[in-house]
C-alpha cells in the first residue's frame, strides 16, 4: 500500500509538492492555526509522501534527496546563535543606551527615529545577515517605542523592509548573493559598484513612501519628545563588564562575517563560537528560555516543504520556462528574470531559487557568451533579495520581526504585512528595471 502510495506521488510529484506548499502559504495566511504548526505538519506530509527520502543512503551511496539535506542549518544555527547573543547583551543595557543615543539625535521626533532606524538598518544588513540585523536593532526599537508611548510595528516594517532591501547591495549582504558572486565569478566590489548605487535610490525611495503610510501613526507629545532628547545616559549601562564582553563578542563576529571570504569559517560557525563564549559566563538553562523556537521550527519545516518541491523538480521547471519564453532577446530575459525572480522568492525561499537558476544563467552564457549573461546575474540578484519584501515569510528577517512583535503583544498579521510589502516590492522591481534598462540594455 506504502509502496503504491509512492509511487502514484513519484508520478506526480510537481503537482503533488505544488499543492502541499500552496495548502500550507493558504493556511498560513488565513492565521487560524500557528505558522509552526502549519509548517511542521506539511513538512512531516512531505516526508511520508516520499517527496523527500526520510534514509540518509540509498543503494550504499548517499541520497541526495535525504530530507534534512533541504534544511539549511547555516540559517537555524545562525539564528539560534544570535538571539543567544543579543539576548546576554541585552542584559547589559546596551541596546538601551543604543536606544537613548537615537532618540537624543533625533530629539525624539518619531519621523526622524523612522528614518534614522531605516538607514541604519539598511546600511547594516549591506555588512551583515539580515537576520543578525533585525535581531540587534529590535531591541532598541521597542525601548524606543515605549518612551514616545508609540505603536513600534510601523518602525519594525520599516527594519525589516530596510534589511532586505540594504542585503542586497553587497556580496556577503544577502545569501542569493554569494550564490550568485561564486557562480558567476563576481567580487565584492563589483557588487558595490554596480548594485549599491540603485539600492541607495531605492532605500531613499521605499523610506519616502513609508513616512507616506504610517505618518499618521508617528505623533507623540511635545513632552516626550523634549524629555527623551535629554535622556540621562551615563546610568543606562547595568553591568559594565557584561557590555564590555558582550560588545566585544559582537565585534569580532560582525568581523567574522565580513571577513568570510578571506577565513573560509562559516557565518553560523562564527555566530556559533560567539555565542558558546559568552554561555561561559552565563547560565543556559536561563539564556535558552530566550530563544524564539517557534521561530526556528517554522523555518526548519518550511526548510523541508520547499525542499519536496526543489526535489521534483518543479523549481527547475519554472527556472527553465523563464529562459525559453524569451527566445533569445536579451532586454525580455532580463526582465523576466527581474521579476519573476522578485515574485517567485516574495512566496518562496530564495536560496533553493537562486540555486536552481544559477546553472540556468551558466548555459545561456555558454551558448550566448559572457557579454550577453552579465546583467542577468544583477537582474537575478535584484529580483531574489528585493522579492523577500513581498509577504511575511518571503524572507528569514520577516519571519522573525513578526514573530518577536507579536512575542511583544503587537502581531502582524500576513494581510498587514502583504499591504505594504506589495508597494515596496513593487516600487524596488520599477526602480530596478529602469536602472538596469539604461545601465545595460539600451
Amino acid at each position: 500500500m506504502i509502496e503504491q502510495l509512492h509511487t502514484i506521488v513519484q508520478a506526480h510529484s510537481v503537482a503533488i509538492s505544488a499543492a502541499v506548499l500552496i495548502i500550507a502559504y493558504i493556511f498560513i495566511a488565513l492565521e487560524k492555526i500557528p505558522k509552526v504548526t502549519i509548517a511542521l505538519v506539511g513538512a512531516a506530509i512531505t516526508i511520508v509522501l516520499g517527496l523527500v527520502s526520510q534514509t540518509k543512503t540509498i543503494d550504499g551511496g548517499l541520497d541526495p534527496h535525504y530530507f534534512i539535506n533541504f534544511v539549511d542549518f547555516n540559517v537555524v544555527f545562525l539564528l539560534v546563535s544570535m538571539m543567544i547573543i543579543v539576548s546576554i547583551a541585552a542584559k547589559s543595557g546596551m541596546f538601551n543606551w543604543i536606544a537613548n543615543k537615537f532618540l537624543i539625535l533625533t530629539k525624539g521626533h518619531p519621523v526622524g527615529v523612522l528614518a534614522a532606524l531605516g538607514v541604519f538598518t539598511a546600511v547594516a544588513s549591506a555588512f551583515l545577515d539580515n537576520v543578525t540585523t533585525v535581531i540587534l536593532v529590535m531591541p532598541v526599537t521597542f525601548f524606543i517605542a515605549e518612551k514616545l508611548d508609540i505603536n513600534p510595528v510601523p518602525y519594525l516594517l520599516t527594519e525589516v523592509f530596510a534589511s532586505n532591501i540594504g542585503g542586497t547591495a553587497t556580496l556577503i549582504g544577502d545569501p542569493p548573493n554569494i550564490i550568485i558572486g561564486s557562480a558567476a565569478g563576481l567580487s565584492f566590489m563589483d557588487f558595490v559598484r554596480e548594485l549599491t548605487p540603485v539600492i541607495a535610490v531605492i532605500m531613499v525611495v521605499v523610506l519616502f513612501v513609508l513616512w507616506l503610510f504610517f505618518k499618521k501613526d508617528l505623533h507623540t507629545t511635545p513632552e516626550k519628545m523634549e524629555a527623551v532628547a535629554n535622556l540621562d545616559n551615563s546610568k543606562t549601562i547595568t553591568d559594565f563588564p557584561l557590555m564590555i564582553r558582550s560588545a566585544i563578542v559582537l565585534v569580532l563576529v560582525i568581523l567574522g562575517f565580513v571577513f568570510h571570504d578571506i577565513t573560509h569559517i562559516e557565518t553560523c560557525v562564527t555566530a556559533m563560537l560567539g555565542a558558546s563564549f559568552l554561555l561561559l559566563f552565563e547560565k543556559p538553562k536561563d539564556i535558552f528560555c530566550e530563544v524564539e523556537w517557534n521561530t526556528i521550527f517554522f523555518f526548519i519545516g518550511l526548510f523541508i516543504i520547499i525542499g519536496g518541491l526543489e526535489a521534483s523538480g518543479a523549481i527547475a521547471l519554472m527556472a527553465k520556462w523563464v529562459l525559453n519564453v524569451t527566445e533569445g532577446s536579451q532586454s525580455a530575459t532580463a526582465m523576466i528574470i527581474l521579476w519573476a525572480s522578485g515574485i517567485i522568492s516574495g512566496v518562496i525561499d530564495n536560496i533553493p531559487y537562486t540555486a536552481t537558476m544559477t546553472p540556468m544563467l551558466l548555459e545561456i552564457r555558454n551558448v550566448m557568451g559572457t557579454e550577453y549573461t552579465y546583467p542577468l546575474w544583477w537582474c537575478l540578484s535584484l529580483g531574489a533579495c528585493l522579492g523577500g519584501n513581498l509577504t511575511i515569510i518571503g524572507a528569514a528577517a520577516n519571519v522573525i520581526v513578526s514573530e518577536t512583535s507579536a512575542h511583544h503583544g503587537h502581531k502582524i498579521t500576513f494581510m498587514q504585512f502583504f499591504k505594504y510589502g506589495f508597494v515596496v516590492m513593487l516600487i524596488s522591481l520599477v526602480l530596478s528595471s529602469v536602472y538596469i534598462w539604461m545601465r545595460f540594455l539600451h
